[in-house]
């Protein structure tokens, strides 16, 4: 009896045992195991599905290209869960996803032959795996896990992943471009799960929501289960606090909790046995309004019908319509402290809260009190007023929002002539408008359809004056156009005549047939000619500058006169206007506006002529509108080739304007002394022309942020004359940006600490070595005038690190 006891004992054991051995077998098919020198290609095999078919790792289309990322492929809304390097641009139907077979690295190649790695190892991978959890992971050959992307995680968290204590999830930009967006949820080390604007400091100020679990060195875990419940686990693991979860969910039900990109971190289900789509089962806030940020600078968030709308303040205008992030510009150029004539006066918006930074607060005054503090102010652009308190404020605003709880007014200063106007809404996601809103735009096209009558019937008229005062040209013999049209044609003899200062213009007519020198007053020399000042030939009252080129091209005089027309067809308030030109035999004579404050250099770098921070920080961005106008407004793109100080022209109302813009294509290569074959001046030349790489507009960008330095410092981009390390301009930027020592770069001058930290950011972005990481100077302005984030610059020589 014992011995079959024992023997069916026995029998059961090898039973159990091969049991086990098929389910283990069993379980790690289930894995669907992926093995080295395995590809994917979007129009091929284009994933590794998990193997209940449920999540997929792979290519997901992306605007018109493709990115890599994990995807649920089990039901029909294709929902992605976790993209690689989502802030790269979509890739084209020619890449492939190499786990390769030598080396066990997972990387993403292109067509051009440029690898990316998708996870960052130092030990060779034998094996991956997409599991049914939605993690894939990378193993050793000891089956150990040594990567997983719920480790890395994008704006979402699945069933059975953790954000661990200092990690966070960042929000997408929009339900259908998956790279980094406004918003961040953050898993604090002091225990507390807080929402913050991306961008901001991690202050509770900006918080705009939080668990409410704070307790200083105890960290904890946010967890997601495969009911529903999401919760915080302490490092012991018990359950802090159930922050939400799922209530009689149906069988069949899957979850995860995300991020959106409205900045509201809600938990979703999904029923798998029904083609429903994601319901949202819990929520952060119901308040649309209440992630700071969700509206761009100088804008406020209003509630809808429950949905969002973005208002800008009273003079500001949309920067790009229909984006509520990019945030609102003024609709008017707000000039410098100097000019006394500008008329301003002030408009009230009620019950609106903003981000407090204040450089000035009265106490105990009244509304009008503080009206008319700002409006006398200079340097007061908003004022802030709540019970008896009165914060002035320069722009940008941000983190602003309606909220009939508060009785908050903001004050803003703007032009008189747009005292009538209302400012603007920017169209939410369903084109929702308020009703004041319509009616504006009712009179606003009833008067644009009279102003376009006024207009044509201008037009015609004006058409026919010009006709008549066509005059054809006695030396080249082709019909110009009128100096006030377009660039006139003179004569090598008229110009004489009209540099010749000492002569009135009765007397230069009477001379005609008098061999005249001209040129007798020089007012600035540079590589490429040399200018003097004279008068027009019918108005002794309006100066001229002529320059005088050297080393022109050997073009025909067809060739140049077409230069010429294309730069003289570029028109812009922070551009030097063209008002001639002359072509005789050896000599190539222009004719600009004459500017009578000089260059920027003249100012800059004169200790008796310094300007103020706001003159300053207006001079720089009129130079960034001048470049962008060469750069994406002209019919012709225009590359500049030498922005520098001495190139910016000063008009006697502080205005900055861009000179000898469109020389690069007339001057010969080696124009300069310093550099063969260089345009430019040396310490403004960007690295690529050193490097004999293509030349794209980067090159102005490089060289507008070395003079936007200049601007801020007051100083040459080179001095020998200071310490060591102070000598070159951009490493003692970038030693004090480090350090955080911003303010000796402004001396004793009072800048606010954010503005000046903003402003040298976009300085070093501009100076970056690498040409693509560069922003555009539309990019650049929108910086410069605060409607746009900017993120921390990497060393000026780094090349990992984009914009």
């Amino acid at each position: 009896m014992q011995r079959d006891h024992f023997l069916s004992l026995h029998y059961f054991m090898i039973f159990f045992v091969l049991l086990s051995t098929s389910s283990l077998a069993t379980a790690q098919q289930r894995q669907s195991n992926i093995s080295r020198g395995s590809s994917l290609t979007p129009t091929g095999t284009s994933s590794w599905p998990s193997s209940s078919g449920l999540y997929a790792f792979g290519f997901y289309q992306r605007d018109n290209g493709y990115a890599v990322g994990i995807f649920l492929a089990g039901i029909p809304d294709k929902t992605v869960v976790w993209t690689a390097h989502r802030d790269d641009p979509p890739v084209s139907s020619n890449a492939t996803l190499l786990f390769t077979a030598a080396e066990g690295r997972l990387f993403l190649q292109t067509a051009q032959d440029q690898n990316t790695y998708i996870a960052n190892i130092s030990r060779t991978a034998s094996s991956a795996s997409m599991l049914d959890t939605g993690n894939f992971v990378l193993y050793n050959s000891d089956g150990d896990i040594i990567w997983q992307s719920f480790s890395s995680p994008t704006d979402t968290l699945l069933p059975t992943q953790r954000l661990s204590a200092g990690m966070q999830l960042i929000s997408s930009v929009s339900k259908t471009d998956q790279s980094t967006g406004t918003f961040g949820i953050y898993m604090q080390t002091d225990g507390n799960l807080v929402q913050y604007p991306k961008d901001s400091v991690d202050s509770p100020t900006y918080a705009y929501w939080h668990s409410n679990t704070y307790y200083m060195g105890q960290k904890r875990n946010l967890n997601l289960d495969v009911n529903g419940k999401l919760y915080l686990l302490d490092a012991a693991g018990y359950n802090v606090k159930n922050i939400a979860e799922e209530v009689c969910a149906a069988r069949g039900t899957i979850y995860l909790a995300r991020i959106d990109s409205d900045g509201i971190f809600r938990l979703y289900s999904h029923n798998l046995s029904h083609s429903s789509r994601w319901s949202i089962v819990w929520n952060s806030t119901n308040d649309r309004c209440a992630p700071r940020g969700l509206c761009g600078f100088n804008s406020f968030c209003v509630s809808n019908d429950l949905e969002p709308g973005c208002n800008c303040l009273p003079g500001f205008a949309p920067v790009i319509q229909g984006n509520r992030t990019s945030g609102c510009e003024r609709n008017f150029t707000a000039e410098s402290c100097k000019n006394k004539d500008r008329k301003y006066t002030i408009q009230a918006e009620d019950n609106t809260i903003w981000e407090d930074v204040s450089y000035s607060v009265l106490s105990q005054t009244s509304k009008e009190d503080c009206r008319q503090a700002c409006l006398v102010d200079c340097n007061c652009e908003v004022a802030m007023f709540t019970d008896g308190e009165c914060s002035k404020q320069r722009l940008p605003l941000r983190y602003g929002r309606r909220s009939l709880d508060h009785s908050n007014i903001a004050f803003i200063k703007v032009e008189k002539t747009t005292e009538s106007s209302t400012h603007r809404i920017l169209p939410t996601r369903e084109g929702k408008k308020e009703i004041s809103t319509d009616i504006i735009i009712i009179i606003t096209c009833l008067f644009v359809f009279l102003i376009i009558v006024i207009v044509a019937i201008f037009g015609v008229v004006n058409h026919r004056y010009r006709v008549s005062s066509y005059r054809e040209n006695p030396h080249n013999g082709i019909i110009e156009f009128l100096e006030d049209v377009a660039p006139q044609s003179y004569s090598y003899a008229q110009l004489e005549r009209m540099t010749d200062v000492h002569l009135s213009v009765t007397d230069a007519h009477q001379m005609l047939d008098v061999c005249s020198v001209g040129f007798k007053e020089e007012i600035g020399r540079g590589s490429s000619g040399t200018v003097y000042k004279g008068t027009m030939m019918n108005d002794a009252d309006k100066f001229v500058a002529a320059k005088r080129l050297q080393n022109v091209l050997s073009t025909s005089e067809r060739e140049f006169r077409t230069e010429i027309k294309v730069i003289g067809r570029a028109h812009h308030r922070n551009l030097l206007r063209l008002l001639g030109y002359s072509i005789d035999g050896p000599n190539k004579v222009l004719v600009y506006e004459y500017m009578s404050s000089g260059s920027l250099a003249d100012i800059l770098f004169t200790p008796d002529r310094q300007l103020n921070w706001v003159e300053r920080m207006g001079i720089a961005r009129d130079i960034a509108r001048g470049i962008l106008y060469l750069h994406d407004e002209c019919e012709t793109q225009i590359i500049h080739c030498d922005i520098k100080p001495q190139n910016i022209l000063m008009d006697q109302n502080g205005c900055a304007k861009v000179s000898d813009f469109g020389l690069a294509k007339l001057m010969k290569p080696d124009e300069t002394k310093t550099f063969t074959g260089i345009r430019g001046t040396r310490g403004y030349v960007a690295p690529e022309w050193h490097r004999k790489l293509p030349v794209t507009v980067k090159v102005d960008v490089y060289s507008f942020g070395v003079v936007l330095l200049e601007i801020i410092c007051c100083r040459k981009n080179l001095d020998q004359s200071l310490p060591d390390d102070q000598v070159i301009l951009e490493e003692w930027v970038y030693q004090c940006f480090e350090g955080g020592e911003l303010d000796q770069l402004v001396g004793v001058e009072e800048v606010e600490a954010r503005q000046l930290e903003r402003i040298i950011k976009v300085a070093l972005w501009c100076i970056l070595d690498e040409p693509s990481l560069r922003p555009s100077m539309k990019k650049v302005l929108l910086m410069l005038e605060g409607t746009v984030a900017i993120p921390t610059p990497p060393n000026p020589t780094s090349f990992i690190s984009t914009i």
